[in-house]
């Protein structure tokens, strides 16, 4: 089953999602040739275990406070912030309390990742 992505010109709500958090989930918002938007959800405490991705990714923290771990050392990040992370770094995260973020990749033409879900 394919997922439902955002098209062209249309709204995309970034609003914390508050009270809706536990309830909520980690889904894709947009998919392009060279972009993908991501909501990630993190209950308090939740780990994602060290990986690296081809392309450049932003972390832009909604609402809660995660930690970023990776080559540089730790970082924290809270509500309201901005971290990048160079293509092809490998790094883990920790939700420090029920969090959400917007996760932006660049995907790199010719790599996995890379194919369009809008036209």
């Amino acid at each position: 089953m394919a997922l439902s992505h955002a098209k062209p010109w249309q709204a995309i709500d970034l609003a914390p999602l508050g009270e809706r958090l536990g309830e909520s989930a980690t889904h894709a918002i947009l998919k392009t040739r060279a972009l993908e938007l991501i909501r990630l959800v993190l209950p308090a405490g939740q780990m994602l275990p060290p990986h690296n991705v081809y392309g450049e990714i932003t972390l832009l923290c909604l609402e809660g406070s995660i930690e970023v771990d990776g080559d540089h050392g730790a970082c924290r990040l809270g509500a309201g912030q901005l971290m990048l992370l160079p293509a092809q770094a490998r790094y883990a995260m920790r939700a420090l309390e029920h969090s959400s973020l917007l996760m932006t990749v660049q995907l790199p033409p010719g790599m996995p990742g890379s194919n369009s879900s809008t036209h």
